[in-house]
């Protein structure tokens, strides 16, 4: 794990929720089977949900988000955690690669979308 991220991405990924950061190593996992895949790109399959801090929905709440769709302003804020995410990663300062996979672009989009769908 802290051999994937940066420092400002590894603090980033600590304050996610316990449930959060072992999803993001499920997804990883799967991630990392599906290719040979660069740090950064291993850093974005790690970070890939981090945008979901910003909303402050607890377990129930995202079900909610999830059912309802973006109706209120939390609710919106975790429809856009990817954007959100991509935003506080290049804040963090890390690579153009990592960001990137967060909006869906890059030769691995697919992939992580295929691994956190599973």
């Amino acid at each position: 794990m802290e051999s994937q991220l940066l420092a400002p991405e590894l603090e980033l990924w600590r304050g996610m929720p316990v449930a959060d950061r072992r999803h993001s190593i499920e997804v990883a996992r799967r991630f990392e089977s599906m290719g040979q895949w660069t740090r950064e790109e291993m850093a974005g399959a790690l970070l890939h949900d981090i945008g979901k801090l910003e909303s402050g929905l607890g377990t129930w709440m995202r079900v909610a988000a999830t059912v309802v769709g973006p109706r209120t302003e939390r609710f919106r804020m975790y429809h856009d955690h990817e954007e959100i995410g991509a935003d506080m990663l290049t804040a963090a300062g890390s690579a153009e690669v990592t960001v990137d996979l967060l909006r869906g672009n890059g030769r691995a989009s697919s992939a992580l979308m295929a691994a956190d769908n599973i």
